[in-house]
């Protein structure tokens, strides 16, 4: 799963610019700006222009009371607004700590030395971080230790596997990316009201979603919206996890977390998935209906992926089994796979009825009651806490919550089939 840079604008930017363009905005005059930032009137209208070129659209204009934002720019400015608040309580943070004192904690700050600690945090090292973006080692080394000096803290430590970046250096760099994805959705914004194209949602899908609810609302979006562009990540939970919180990733669609793992996220429950024991068709548990603890004692089982939900139930279900009976479990992350062997073989699975409708109605594989009875697992939306959706991913997401209501309501009649 690599989509680094997908939803930041390339390139990153210009920190100046934006907050010259915000200051503007908040005195309502060129000429008051370019006295706080002790610059000239024809260097901030240059400014201006030039995140107005970036953006695509005009955002300031004359009237006969003033300077004022257009529609566009009313927009864009509140996007603006948030990056820049983004970036000065992550870089304040540290300069606090580093007890420096500057009129603007973005003073002596650029794009450039941001985009440099960006790419060293998430690759690792400074080579990598220099190949990914087509630049000399030297230059990206020189703006990432400027930027290091500029906050008067440490961004980067030798250990024994080489310079790695610090605590602070993930934690801004988590931030900044933040910051300038929301300028990239500014632009999106603009795009849309323009006509020429709405941005894109890349959308994380764990294995209830991809099998019914994500293909359904996606498709009936596309219909209506085929210029916004739409990517669909699998793979383990943490991962799409990580790529939610710096950005990469806009939504994630699946089995929720008890507890949260993080702060910066919420969770949105769209319904609860009852849980099956499921064999294959010619197992010898296919014909009972509600196999007992001791009946599934007899038998070898396929354990899903530790730290998901679905294992804290299986967890709970295998504890109650006799252990001096019972054969090793194979952890398998892989519906497919898991399919597979239950198909060949004897062995038992915990699994979502939905997920497996296909193979149930061609008579591959047999549902059985779970013999704690109804259990289910909540299924909902994760996102960024501090997400703003442009209109355009808000009506995708409204799509998936209402599909998601016809999904629960066919689960729990009977009809998920229909659903």
């Amino acid at each position: 799963m690599n989509l680094r840079g997908s939803l930041i604008l390339q390139p990153a930017p210009n920190l100046r610019h934006l907050a010259l363009f915000d200051s503007v905005v908040r005195r309502g005059s060129v000429s008051a700006a370019a006295r706080d930032a002790r610059l000239s009137q024809p260097a901030v209208t240059q400014a201006i222009a030039h995140i107005e070129a970036v953006l695509g659209a005009r955002l300031l204009q004359r009237s006969y009371a003033g300077l004022a934002l257009t529609s566009l720019g009313a927009s864009a400015a509140q996007r603006v607004e948030r990056a820049l608040q983004m970036l000065r309580e992550a870089v304040g943070a540290l300069r606090v700590r580093a007890a420096a004192v500057v009129s603007d904690v973005l003073s002596g700050i650029t794009s450039t030395q941001l985009d440099a600690l960006i790419a060293v945090v998430e690759e690792g090292a400074f080579a990598r971080a220099a190949r990914r973006g087509g630049r000399a080692r030297a230059a990206v080394h020189r703006a990432a230790r400027q930027l290091e000096r500029t906050l008067g803290t440490p961004l980067f430590e030798v250990t024994s596997f080489g310079v790695r970046p610090t605590r602070e250096a993930e934690k801004l760099a988590l931030r900044t990316r933040l910051a300038f994805a929301e300028i990239a959705q500014a632009q999106a914004e603009i795009a849309a009201a323009q006509g020429t194209g709405s941005g894109s949602t890349t959308i994380g899908a764990m294995p209830l979603a991809r099998s019914v609810l994500l293909a359904r609302a996606v498709l009936e979006f596309a219909a209506t919206r085929p210029e916004h562009g739409i990517t669909i990540l699998d793979g383990p939970y943490d991962s799409m996890l990580a790529a939610l919180r710096r950005g990469l990733a806009d939504v994630l669609v699946g089995a929720l977390r008890d507890p949260l793992p993080y702060e910066d996220i919420v969770q949105e429950h769209l319904f609860d998935d009852p849980l099956a024991i499921v064999v294959g068709a010619q197992h010898a548990l296919a014909s009972m209906r509600a196999p007992t603890l001791a009946a599934l004692t007899r038998f070898p089982w396929i354990a899903p992926r530790r730290g998901s939900p679905l294992r804290r139930h299986f967890d709970a279900l295998v504890s109650r089994l006799e252990p001096q009976h019972a054969a090793a479990a194979i952890e398998c992350n892989s519906l497919v796979a898991a399919r597979s062997m239950l198909i060949a073989s004897d062995r038992v699975m915990l699994l979502s009825e939905h997920q497996i409708q296909h193979e149930l109605a061609t008579g591959q594989l047999v549902a059985l009651s779970h013999p704690f009875g109804p259990v289910s697992r909540a299924i909902g939306l994760t996102l960024r806490r501090d997400w703003q959706p442009t209109p355009v991913q808000a009506q995708l997401i409204d799509g998936l919550r209402r599909h998601a209501r016809a999904v629960a309501r066919a689960l729990w009649t009977g009809a998920a089939g229909a659903a």
